[in-house]
């Protein structure tokens, strides 16, 4: 604890080191040290120079009668003192931040007072600090220190250059571990504060979370206006336009997807938020017919609907430390952050207060995952999402992303004697009603989609597909449910495994109706690219790194076969042996059958 009044010099000196070290100097502890003006101070007046701050901070010290201070972890001396008073201030005189944001064209083309985005900024800030207490200053104060962050209204990505909207930039040095952001609970928007918004009785107990979330998006928005509690959030939230998932997308740009299955996923979605709308609000035991003063027909449109899911999906956080577990929730200026799939940050929740007394209140708090320059954005991840993941929900792809993935689909009809019987030249399998009974005690259909990623493919493929290839050479009277799909059964099987996999690959890449030569070249001029709707640039992007992805994968494949010497004729079959066999180039060994048993109990042991 620090006390008004110092006893002697030796705890001033005390005082001093601990204050410095934490960083966290405000002026009125300084006044109550030293007893000097604050004016004094360099952060506390934009006319101070660092030199005067220098001249300023030994004038104080010699009124004090301290001698040179030699702190823990710097340099020592007034240097050290006069660094860690700036510090404590932001490092800039106030405003200095945002001016250089406008230099660097980050507030974006109008950087005015009459700019609409700066001044929802400006008033998102306000509201947080009125009515949450969130300190998002760039100075300290009493207990704070200097909030790290500031809002940019353009952000690029950097790659291709495209706009990706607000995000938050580092307005000092940040260092892996700070405390980025901190939000209370009762500012963000979720099902409880849905359900009171709108009764409980139209939005019962049970529903979910993203239909009452929508609800109250819609109902904050366009419903009170400017008069809801949240007008302020609501005026950085974007619209359908400025965030363009594909689920919002026009037929035409659409067209530029064929061939991706990005293509069915989002009419897979489109239907089923129709669906969604339809059974939650229209109709005759819709809410809009039950209670139409709080869900007005003007208001609760489809549209609006859309609006309030692409909201949703492509800002909603999972909060999963909350003590009634996981909720989702919408989180005011934490998600302002955008996405990289290299980082390591996720915003999460907690109990609010200090380490030793805790208020019972909870709030969104975000940790630094590494170090960040001044001026650098700051991203969090948003989860390992794939490509058309991000497309379909985000609106955005990224060219660097590690858990890209193509989904592919694999589809082997069991040869049955019902199959054979319809389809002239089939031949019936001796074990294909066994393997359609094997499937369904495991919950697998016979048509399934696998991602398939640039240097791997999922191990339950092929699990899947050796349990499809499987023969009687392979069993020899034993039964499927006796053999272990997780490793190799037999050279013969596994050469007819990665032989489907290349098959389903290829017939992936015949469906685009472009070559990756052709978008490769639609790219490089970049006259023509330009011409280009946002939408249709997206698309052309994604296609083409979807097909990248599935030529290496296939590329892979083939290698794998030559290495693995399954690229001759009549390979051995399993013959009865549950254990599998070990092919060249796989370390694998076999297992006895103790030994697998022994694993089983979490004692693996090899016998030999």
């Amino acid at each position: 604890s620090f006390h008004s009044t110092l006893d002697d010099e030796t705890s001033s000196y005390f005082h001093l080191q601990a204050i410095t070290k934490h960083k966290m100097i405000s002026l009125l502890l300084l006044q109550q040290l030293f007893g000097c003006p604050t004016e004094s101070l360099a952060f506390a007046s934009t006319r101070s120079s660092p030199l005067a701050a220098r001249s300023n901070a030994n004038n104080v010290l010699e009124r004090q009668s301290i001698g040179p201070l030699s702190m823990a972890g710097g340099e020592g001396g007034e240097a050290e003192w006069v660094k860690a008073l700036m510090e404590a201030g932001g490092g800039n005189n106030p405003g200095q931040f945002e001016e250089d944001m406008k230099m660097k064209g980050l507030l974006g083309p109008n950087r005015g007072a009459g700019n609409p985005k700066l001044n929802a900024n400006s008033r998102l800030i306000a509201w947080l600090e009125s009515e949450g207490g969130v300190y998002l200053a760039e100075s300290s104060t009493w207990g704070e220190a200097p909030h790290p962050l500031a809002i940019s209204t353009e952000t690029v990505d950097e790659i291709t250059n495209e706009s990706s909207g607000r995000g938050l930039l580092a307005r000092r040095s940040i260092n892996d571990g700070d405390e980025l952001l901190k939000i209370p609970m009762d500012l963000c928007i979720t099902r409880k504060s849905a359900r009171k918004a709108l009764g409980k009785d139209a939005l019962q107990d049970g529903i979910n979370e993203y239909l009452a979330i929508a609800c109250q998006l819609i109902h904050e928005k366009y419903v009170l206006g400017d008069e809801s509690e949240w007008d302020a959030y609501m005026g950085v939230l974007p619209e359908v336009e400025e965030v363009n998932p594909t689920f919002t997308w026009k037929d035409e740009d659409l067209a530029f997807l064929d061939g991706s299955p990005v293509v069915a996923a989002t009419r897979s979605l489109q239907m089923k938020l129709r669906r969604e709308y339809d059974a939650l609000l229209g109709g005759q035991d819709g809410l809009i017919a039950k209670f139409p003063d709080r869900f007005p027909a003007e208001h609760f449109t489809y549209e609006n609907w859309v609006w309030a899911f692409t909201m949703l999906f492509s800002r909603a956080i999972r909060l999963r430390n909350l003590q009634v577990g996981e909720r989702l929730a919408m989180v005011p200026y934490a998600d302002l952050i955008n996405h990289s799939a290299f980082s390591g940050a996720f915003i999460d929740a907690r109990e609010s207060g200090d380490w030793l007394f805790k208020n019972g209140e909870e709030e969104v708090i975000l940790y630094a995952d590494r170090g960040y320059r001044q001026m650098e954005q700051v991203y969090i991840s948003y989860g390992q999402k794939s490509n058309a993941e991000l497309l379909l929900l985000y609106g955005f792809a990224l060219e660097r992303n590690p858990y890209n993935s193509v989904d592919v689909t694999v589809s082997i009809a069991p040869r049955t004697a019902a199959l054979a019987a319809a389809n002239e030249g089939i031949e019936v399998d001796p074990l294909a009603q066994e393997k359609v009974e094997f499937l369904a005690s495991v919950g697998r259909d016979q048509t399934v989609d696998f991602p398939c990623y640039a240097d791997r493919y999922p191990v339950e493929m092929l699990e899947f597909l050796r349990l499809m290839m499987m023969t009687p050479e392979d069993t020899r009277g034993k039964p499927l449910a006796d053999f272990d799909y997780s490793r190799t059964i037999s050279p013969a099987n596994e050469a007819a495994v990665l032989s489907s996999v290349v098959e389903a690959v290829k017939y992936q890449l015949n469906l685009y109706p472009q070559s990756e030569e052709d978008d490769a070249n639609i790219i490089k001029d970049k006259a023509l690219f330009r011409l280009l709707s946002y939408n249709q640039r997206m698309a052309v992007r994604h296609r083409r790194n979807e097909k990248r992805l599935l030529k290496r994968t296939l590329a892979a494949l083939e290698k794998q076969i030559r290495n693995k010497g399954l690229d001759v004729d009549d390979l051995a079959r399993a013959e009865g042996s549950t254990l599998g066999k070990v092919l060249r180039g796989e370390k694998t060994k076999e297992k006895t059958a103790i030994e697998k048993r022994l694993e089983d109990m979490g004692l693996p042991v090899d016998l030999r």
